[in-house]
């Protein structure tokens, strides 16, 4: 693989022409080989029109997209997870030119993977079939119910440039991408250049699958000159990287754009003073911390470079950590199977790297553990020789006294680098911790909750992310430097302060947040939710209606049925809940909340399913659950109850023969007085023919 590395942009290839007979891109940055040093390929983007980059992702991709439901787009994300997984061999093999062993793509390459999988999953279960998302209940603005308020989120109507760092081609781009694409806005990816041609070719296996619509995404393989002055209200950027770099880009967007980034953080792992040489939390903390000085050579955001830990425990950690770096760790050109740790990215990387160790050193840093010559390495053929050409570093501890300097909080070596800091009290472990300005994850290595306890209100505040890890998680947990994107991933201060990934909150960043009143039939019609007051239809039984016939406020008014002291006696003995306000007049009298005794809730909610169920087969395939049912006025014997049942909100499922109703359930008694409220969950079918 050599030349001009493409972009892809206005949804074709692009590469720098040929300008007066030179050579396209003569003064390309040049990528190279992390373990030779060969030429890998050039990254150039001279001639590239930023403005119709943004233009076509702001008017076709933003078409597109607009086009589909949440839904629509979740299922595309599962095609593109799938698209990638069937290729991922090729990934892997391409990786190891960065320096990533197999270990390494599983956190890259998978890591990515799984983030579109997760998002694919969570935008079905937690988003509507639809293209608006509401937030929070509806506020009733008037006495009468006439005029109600309520948040809803529309996607941002601009394009979403996504500055990703070098260590992540994958997971990092796709971390970004993936909850952009759910909101519904078109994506720029821009990829750091040592790792530029990993991330073109995993846009080029989306492009060559044929699934992505037009403009919803397009690579810029190199710079980005001319691109910010050009975004607008609307717009987001979304970067990963330096804090110096962040700084720099923060000054360079106009007012009104989003912006986010997630930057390097001192991050840090406390060994807690239960966790004694020969516990299980004191191996796990090892463990971790070996693991966290090799993945990926130690160039991840989220890596441990302070290991905080009780002064009496230093040597053995240290012994600890060395004995396992014998025992498991190789290192070498990743095309040799039995290579543990490859190199860093590139020379410049690795010079960046050991001259930060050296900061460390001159502020007072002592090396424990690891030398910075350059290792002996095993090369792709399996031999062993001199590390020329290659960018390799050997893992590295750094020990600092009790009184730390500055630097020890401030300097990020990024690679196997981390440094060894002692302690004397929980608290002073803590205060260690907000010393590094913020970061992305903090864990803490523990089996004594009044430990955990106190670290976590001392140290939240510092924190994105808190991993406590003992005994029972030690094997399941997913690590130190492992972000999920279920949880978010970012953290405060020098880390930036974004939130990526999150689950749906990163969704949401791309959507704006704006409060909607008006009536009930009008919110009806904005949201595609019913609301009490709008228009409702009693024409026949809605359970007899498919999802083709059903529609928002087709409702059922029930007969009323009576209460009586036997049918409360009965639920009371037949069930087993025998609780006084049920069973005992003076008792329940005395009772605040209660005029004497009282029919079960439950009860009610029974009764109100037998006054609405039509009990033949039909397209009402299913009731799977009851959610918000609140019990508002008590029901005493003598009392009469009747349900009103309306269609409330219907999602067809994209892949199936059936979809969810939420039915809109009050229960009221003899005087018109709300007695419960709740929503009930069915599964419909599409279509009915019986």
């Amino acid at each position: 693989m050599t030349g001009i590395l493409p972009s892809y942009v206005g949804d074709a290839w692009w590469t720098p022409r040929r300008d007066g007979g030179a050579r396209a891109g003569a003064d390309a940055t040049v990528v190279r080989d992390a373990s030779t040093g060969d030429e890998i390929a050039r990254v150039s983007t001279a001639g590239l029109d930023m403005g119709a980059v943004l233009d076509h992702a702001r008017r076709v991709g933003q078409e597109g997209l607009g086009a589909l439901t949440f839904h629509q787009r979740a299922l595309l994300l599962k095609q593109f997870a799938q698209t990638l997984t069937a290729r991922k061999e090729e990934l892997y093999e391409l990786s190891k030119r960065a320096g990533a062993t197999v270990r390494d793509s599983l956190n890259d390459v998978d890591g990515g993977i799984g983030v579109l999988f997760t998002y694919a999953s969570k935008g079905r279960r937690e988003l509507p079939n639809a293209q608006v998302h509401l937030d929070g209940p509806a506020e009733s603005l008037a006495r009468d119910g006439s005029f109600l308020g309520r948040h809803v989120y529309t996607r941002l109507p601009g394009a979403a440039v996504q500055i990703n760092a070098f260590n992540f081609p994958m997971w990092g781009a796709l971390e970004k991408f993936a909850p952009a694409f759910l909101a519904g806005v078109p994506t720029i990816v821009k990829p750091a250049t040592p790792t530029g041609y990993i991330a073109e070719a995993w846009v080029r296996m989306l492009v060559e699958a044929g699934d992505l619509p037009d403009g919803s995404l397009q690579l810029v393989s190199g710079g980005l000159a001319g691109l910010f002055e050009q975004l607008r209200l609307g717009d987001l950027v979304a970067f990963t990287g330096s804090a110096s770099t962040a700084a720099r880009l923060r000054q360079q967007i106009p007012s009104g754009v989003r912006f986010t980034s997630e930057t390097d953080s001192i991050n840090a792992s406390v060994l807690g003073p239960d966790a004694i040489a020969g516990t299980p939390e004191f191996d796990a903390y090892v463990k971790q911390l070996v693991v966290e000085l090799t993945t990926k050579a130690g160039q991840k955001c989220t890596a441990i470079r302070r290991a905080i830990v009780p002064a009496a425990s230093v040597d053995a950690v240290v012994e600890a950590v060395r004995a396992k770096i014998a025992e498991r760790v190789v290192i070498g050109d990743p095309r040799a199977d039995a290579v543990t740790l490859g190199p860093l990215v590139s020379l410049a990387q690795r010079d960046e790297v050991l001259a930060a160790v050296t900061r460390l050193q001159d502020a007072g840093g002592r090396l424990l553990l690891g030398d910075v010559e350059p290792p002996e390495v095993t090369l792709a053929d399996g031999s062993r020789g001199a590390a020329t050409g290659g960018a390799f570093v050997a893992p590295m501890l750094i020990g600092f006294g009790v009184d730390a300097p500055p630097a020890a909080h401030e300097v990020e070596a990024f690679g196997p680098v981390a440094s060894i800091l002692p302690y004397e009290s929980v608290a002073q472990a803590a205060e260690l911790v907000n010393r590094g300005g913020g970061s992305l994850v903090t864990s803490v290595a523990t089996n004594d909750p009044g430990v955990a306890a106190e670290l976590l209100t001392r140290t939240a505040a510092y924190n994105g992310r808190l991993l406590f890890l003992d005994r029972d998680d030690a094997r399941t947990s997913t690590g130190h430097g492992a972000p999920v994107p279920h949880l978010v991933h970012g953290g405060p201060g020098r880390a930036g302060g974004g939130e990526e990934l999150g689950g749906i909150r990163a969704v949401l960043h791309h959507m704006q947040r704006t409060a909607v009143q008006g009536s009930p039939a009008m919110l009806t019609a904005l949201t595609g939710v019913w609301h009490p007051g709008a228009a409702a239809r009693s024409d026949r039984h809605p359970f007899r209606k498919s999802l083709a016939e059903l529609a928002i406020g087709d409702q059922l008014v029930s007969a009323s049925r009576p209460v009586t002291l036997d049918d409360i006696e009965t639920f009371a003995h037949f069930t087993g809940d025998l609780f006084y306000a049920h069973m005992d007049e003076d008792a329940a009298a005395a009772n605040p909340f209660f005029p004497g005794r009282v029919a079960h809730g439950y009860l009610l909610v029974s009764w109100a399913a037998g006054l609405f169920v039509d009990p033949d087969p039909g397209p009402v395939l299913a009731n799977y659950g009851l959610e918000n049912l609140r019990f508002v006025t008590p029901v005493s014997p003598g009392d009469a109850v009747r349900v009103v049942l309306t269609a409330k909100q219907i999602t067809p499922r994209e892949t199936d023969e059936y979809g969810e109703v939420r039915w809109d359930a009050v229960i009221l008694n003899q005087r018109d007085d709300i007695v419960a409220t709740y929503d009930v969950l069915t599964l419909v079918a599409k279509e009915w023919h019986g």
